[in-house]
């Protein structure tokens, strides 16, 4: 009997071995810490970590620790270190525990925080919160640890100039609520924005926000927003992007009022009511946080790890006591010291890049599965027009042309759904194009979605030179025709629609290119509304 792969084949002894114990990174947090006095700020900091590291312990850290030096403590697998490195005019402390779950036999959590002070900058708090564990899938809720609110609490910290605090933004002003709006959009925001409507006469939103709050401080900030304020929110960015009647939602960095409203995800008050809704939207809001802090906090950036900072002070320690002729066997023991921190500075990496591996296959996993799912679909509503259609309704009767350009792409995804779609590409043309008549734009895309798209499906005879409307036409790109990436395929586009007079002028000449997309059955918008440049113009 012969064997398919290495996996079957090594399957009997593989269930013979001990599970294999993987190191999984939770969280990031990256703040600054508050106070005039800078040194007198970060030793208060140190004072509440080593309470914390303390409590944990189940005995009693050297006195070391307490004075700021390098300390290594044994407890039974509540292990702890720390170190500290100043050269020059910076200063690391870091300090790394561990403590094993007192519920799941095997899992081991482990927490690493540094604060730095580097010349006269703020000074910098970061932490890192791991999990090792055998496990397969590990089933918890993202929480970030307890000395992160015990710092905020009795010393302050921020992050991007926003005060951190453990309690949620109540937002019940309008003058509150447009200042809601304007942190949203702001380009130095750092942290998630999970804002929490409240119920039309409700008494306060569906989600337990205090919770919440505690538990994602320093990787989220949590923001209730009273019902009379949540209008500001649909006047600044629209329906689309707004959240109110208790519906809940998180705004990534990077939000503007031209963002794809579908990358910061919305629950609506009805799922949030449903059962089990509440826990569910927590435990996502909560993953959410953690997940993004891991990927947007950057390692020997913006946050360094403990067993990094540990093996730079040996290194420094090494060099001072060849500098200072130490005894060989001093300098022995230094360099078989930093091999052991570069050993475990080595197994952290790799750890780090198994998981950035694993989650970098579930991603793709999750967006071929979205991929087809939008596909579907796409292809299931251009049915349902068809049947329309055939029914002899119109279903773009009531269809209201955008009244400008910071409208039309969210009038797309609304209006011609199933049907014509665009491109991310064009999405960015459309923000603030030149080209000044956006109806005429709006009912070129309505005829790519009707008339274009029931003769591609139907096979109703040739597109070319046919007129939308006076001075509109559709024809073929002829020698313009180009390739362009859609979904993970490429395609040619060979069609556009123009606009006659031969002219350049953007504020007058309007060109659509698009293509065919048979699998969804709709009609890809690849660039408009401006003429595409080529090496010939």
């Amino acid at each position: 009997m012969t064997t398919s792969s290495f996996s079957e084949a090594l399957g009997p002894l593989a269930a013979r071995l001990p599970k294999v114990v993987r190191e999984h990174e939770i969280l990031r947090v990256v703040a600054t810490v508050e106070g005039h006095d800078r040194v007198k700020a970060v030793e208060k900091v140190r004072g509440e970590i080593l309470s914390w590291a303390q409590n944990r312990s189940g005995g009693r850290i050297p006195r070391a620790a307490w004075n700021h030096q390098d300390f290594e403590y044994l407890s039974g697998g509540r292990n702890s270190a720390g170190v500290r490195m100043v050269d020059g005019d910076i200063d690391f402390w870091a300090i790394r525990a561990d403590d094993p779950d007192k519920a799941v036999p095997g899992r081991v959590w482990t927490t690493e925080v540094a604060i730095a002070l580097m010349g006269t900058q703020a000074p910098r708090f970061s932490a890192r919160l791991l999990a090792a564990t055998s496990e397969g899938d590990l089933d918890i809720e993202p929480h970030t640890p307890g000395f992160v609110m015990q710092v905020v609490e009795k010393c302050g910290l921020s992050i991007s100039g926003f005060e951190l605090s453990p309690k949620p933004w109540i937002v019940d002003a309008i003058d509150e609520a447009e200042r809601l709006a304007d942190l949203l959009v702001d380009p130095d925001r750092r942290l998630p924005f999970l804002v929490l409507s409240v119920p039309e006469g409700g008494a306060g939103p569906l989600i337990d926000a205090l919770g919440l709050s505690r538990a994602t401080i320093g990787i989220a900030q949590v923001v209730v927003v009273a019902p009379a304020c949540t209008w500001v929110l649909t006047e600044r960015f629209g329906r689309l992007r707004s959240v109110f009647g208790g519906a809940v939602r998180s705004y990534f960095p990077g939000f503007s009022e031209e963002s794809n409203p579908y990358a910061h995800r919305l629950v609506l008050p009805d799922v949030v009511a449903s059962p089990h809704g509440v826990a569910q939207t927590q435990r996502w809001m909560r993953w959410m946080a953690a997940s993004e802090s891991v990927r947007n906090i950057r390692m020997g950036k913006d946050i360094l790890a403990f067993a990094a900072i540990r093996a730079a002070s040996l290194r420094l320690r090494q060099a001072q006591l060849e500098s200072e002729g130490a005894s060989e066997s001093d300098q022995l023991a230094a360099a078989n010291a930093r091999i052991d921190a570069l050993e475990r500075e080595l197994g952290d990496e790799i750890a780090l890049r198994d998981m950035f591996a694993d989650e970098s296959t579930a991603f793709k996993d999750r967006a071929e599965t979205a991929e087809a799912q939008a596909r579907s679909s796409a292809f299931r509503i251009g049915q349902l027009v068809t049947q329309l259609k055939q029914r002899g309704n119109d279903p773009d009767e009531d269809v209201a042309l955008p009244g400008g350009w910071g409208e039309f792409s969210d009038w797309c995804d609304v209006a011609l759904s199933g049907r014509v779609v665009l491109s991310s590409r064009a999405r960015r043309e459309v923000r603030a194009p030149k080209f000044e008549d956006v109806g005429q734009a709006a009912r070129c895309l309505l005829w790519l979605a009707n008339e274009a798209r029931d003769r591609r499906s139907e096979g109703g005879g040739s597109l070319g030179d046919v007129t939308i409307e006076e001075g509109i036409r559709n024809a073929h790109c002829g020698g313009d025709q180009y390739d362009f990436d859609w979904q993970g395929g490429r395609y040619t586009v060979e069609w556009h629609v123009k606009n006659g007079g031969n002219t350049h002028d953007p504020t007058r000449c309007l060109r659509i290119y698009y293509f065919w997309d048979e699998a969804s059955q709709q009609i890809v918008v690849a660039e408009m509304p401006a003429h595409r440049r080529t090496w010939a113009t």
